[in-house]
Parts: C-alpha cells; sequence; structure tokens
C-alpha cells in the first residue's frame, strides 16, 4: 500500500435513535448516526406487518371470484 493516501480507520460507537442500543463499528468516517438498528427494526424483531401484502390479495381474490362458492 502506498503510503499518506489511504484515509484513517478508527473504530467508533454509534447509537442508534429508535432504541438507544450502541455497537462498535470500524470505519474511516468520524460522524455516524442510524435511524434504526437490528435490535428494533420490525423485520429482524419478528413484528413485521403484511397489510398491504394481504390487502392486495383480497383485492385480487375479489376482482376475479376466486373464493366465492358457487
Amino acid at each position: 500500500m502506498k503510503p499518506g493516501i489511504h484515509p484513517k480507520y478508527s473504530v467508533q460507537k454509534i447509537k442508534c435513535s429508535t432504541c438507544g442500543h450502541e455497537y462498535e463499528v470500524g470505519t474511516t468516517s468520524q460522524n455516524f448516526r442510524i435511524d434504526t438498528c437490528a435490535n428494533c427494526h420490525p423485520f429482524y424483531t419478528g413484528q413485521q406487518t403484511f397489510i398491504q401484502a394481504a390487502g392486495r390479495v383480497e383485492k385480487f381474490n375479489k376482482r376475479y371470484g376466486l373464493n366465492e362458492k358457487k
């Protein structure tokens, strides 16, 4: 590696603004802010809802009459 051309690498603590959980990450940036992390994001916690997808399925079934008893 050539000396003097690479950015300074350091270990920084970043804090989630939603839940307050802190992480240590290695980075070349000095300022880090995260809104949600794996500790509080609905996808990772299992609290994700599929309301919009369920509405699309019901709309499709209503349009094409797949759940109607004949």
